[in-house]
C-alpha cells in the first residue's frame, strides 16, 4: 500500500465525558472536502490514551464508515503491552482500516530484539500493513535506521515509518538503510518539507486537523516539484505550526477547532486538561493572522 501527501491525526471530539460522533463525523467530511490525502483515527491528537478499547474500536469504525474509501484510512493500534497491540490491531483490521499505526512500546524501552518479537508478534496474530511510529520525545525510545531495518527485513507488514525525531541527520538515514522503495512519513509538522527532500513521502499531522488544504497542497506541490509553491505554504503554515505546541498536543488544535465552529466543545479528558485562559488570545490572534478565523 502507498502512502502519500497528508494525513490527519484526527483530534477527537468529546461531549459530556463521551465521544461526540456528529462532530467527529463532520470533521471527516470537511477534511475530505479539503482535499487531506488520508485519515488517521486514535493517535495521540487523538486522545486515545485516555479512551477505552471499545472507545478505540468505536472512533475508528466512525472513521471508515464516515471516509466510504474516498481516503485511506491509518488507525492508531500501538501499545506498550504487546498483548494490547494485538488486539487494538485486530480491532483495526476489524473495523476496515487500510493500516495500523504502532507506536514502538512506551516506558518499557524493549531491546531491538525486543522491538522485532514485539512487531513480529503483532504481523502474527493480525496481518495488515503496519507504519511504525518513533516518537522518542513520548516513548523514551528512539528506533534507529539500522534496528528499523532490522524489523523492516523480519516484518514484511512493516511497510512505513512516522518519524517524529525532528532530526534530519536520522530521517534521511531511514531511506538509506531501508531503501527508497521504503515510505517515510513525518510525524513533525515543523520538519515536513526537509523530510520530503530527502525521500520522504508525505506526513501525518497535526496542523491539518484545521489546515487540511494548506498542507496538502504543499506535500503535492513538493511531490510535483513545485518547489516554490512548497515553501510558500510550509511558511504560511509556520506559525500556526508553532502556535499547536503552545501547550501540549492536542490542547491547542481541540481549542482551535472549537473557534472555528468545527466542534461545539473543547472537552478534555483527564490528565489532559482544557487551554489557560492567557494562551487563548494569543492562539486567536496567530489564527486570524493565518486566516483561519
Amino acid at each position: 500500500m502507498e502512502f502519500r501527501g497528508a494525513y490527519t491525526a484526527l483530534s477527537t471530539p468529546f461531549k459530556d465525558g463521551e465521544i461526540d460522533e456528529a462532530a467527529y463525523r463532520a470533521l471527516i467530511e470537511w477534511q475530505i472536502e479539503q482535499g487531506i490525502n488520508g485519515l488517521v483515527p486514535c493517535g495521540t491528537t487523538g486522545e486515545a490514551a485516555t479512551m477505552t478499547h471499545e472507545e478505540q474500536g468505536r472512533v475508528i469504525k466512525i472513521c471508515v464508515d464516515q471516509a466510504k474509501g474516498r481516503v485511506p484510512v491509518i488507525a492508531g493500534a500501538g501499545s506498550n503491552s504487546t498483548k494490547e497491540a494485538i488486539e487494538l490491531t485486530k480491532m483495526a483490521k476489524s473495523a476496515g482500516a487500510d493500516a495500523a499505526l504502532l507506536i514502538t512500546p512506551y516506558y518499557n524501552k524493549p531491546t531491538p530484539e525486543g522491538l522485532i518479537a514485539h512487531f513480529k508478534a503483532i504481523a502474527a496474530e493480525a496481518s495488515m500493513p503496519f507504519v511504525i511510529y518513533n516518537v522518542p520525545g513520548r516513548t523514551g525510545l528512539n528506533l534507529l535506521p539500522k534496528d528499523l531495518k532490522r524489523i523492516v527485513d523480519e516484518v514484511p507488514e512493516a511497510v512505513a515509518i512516522k518519524e517524529a525525531t525532528g532530526n534530519l541527520t536520522q530521517v534521511a538515514q531511514v531511506i538509506e538503510c531501508c531503501g527508497k522503495d521504503f515510505q517515510l512519513l513525518s510525524g513533525d509538522d515543523f520538519t515536513v518539507l526537509p523530510l520530503l527532500s530527502v525521500g520522504g513521502r508525505g506526513v501525518i499531522s497535526v496542523v491539518s486537523n484545521i489546515m487540511p488544504k494548506a498542507m496538502s497542497d504543499m506535500c503535492k506541490a513538493f511531490l510535483d516539484k513545485d518547489h516554490a509553491t512548497a515553501l510558500d505554504l510550509s511558511l504560511k503554515m509556520a506559525p500556526v505550526n508553532r502556535a499547536m505546541f503552545i501547550e501540549t498536543n492536542p490542547i491547542p488544535v481541540k481549542t482551535s477547532l472549537q473557534m472555528m465552529g468545527i466542534f461545539p466543545t473543547a472537552e478534555f479528558r483527564l490528565p489532559i486538561v482544557p487551554l489557560q485562559a492567557e494562551n487563548k488570545p494569543k492562539l486567536k490572534k496567530i489564527l486570524k493572522e493565518a486566516g483561519i478565523l
